[in-house]
């Protein structure tokens, strides 16, 4: 039996981080002009265009633990940019919404995102990128 590892800088681990870095870069000045957090924008992200999720959907959606999402949830509704509501008929279950607010700053945010996304787009081209998506897919099932 072999106890030797792979190359430090050719595991799959390492690759996936030097590569979410590298994406992130483009859009954390975004971010940081817009004064929130990467995972604050997430579930901004995921809760725009829905009518509300619940927080266990929201957390699987936003690939968030559980305790991280509420205390990202605390500091997003003291920003008045998402609003929890009771489910209608059930006043134990909550839906969280984007409020006014935090749409408005969706729409000033996505179009700044996209540019980026042209720019990574370009930079490896349209076939490369749908590939990167579908193999990512597949080793996320």
């Amino acid at each position: 039996m072999n106890n030797e590892l792979r190359d430090f800088q050719k595991n799959l681990p390492m690759s996936l981080l030097r590569a979410r870095e590298s994406v992130m870069s483009h859009f954390r000045p975004i971010m940081r002009e817009h004064d929130i957090t990467e995972q604050q924008w997430r579930v901004i992200r995921a809760l725009y265009g829905l009518d509300g999720l619940e927080a266990t959907e929201l957390a699987q959606r936003t690939m968030l633990l559980m305790p991280s999402l509420t205390r990202i949830l605390k500091a997003l509704e003291e920003q008045k940019l998402v609003k929890r509501f009771a489910v209608e008929g059930d006043n134990r279950r909550k839906l969280i919404r984007l409020a006014a607010r935090g749409r408005d700053l969706y729409k000033k945010m996505a179009p700044l995102s996209e540019a980026e996304y042209k720019k990574i787009e370009a930079r490896i081209g349209a076939k490369k990128l749908a590939e990167l998506y579908t193999l990512l897919e597949s080793i996320a099932d």
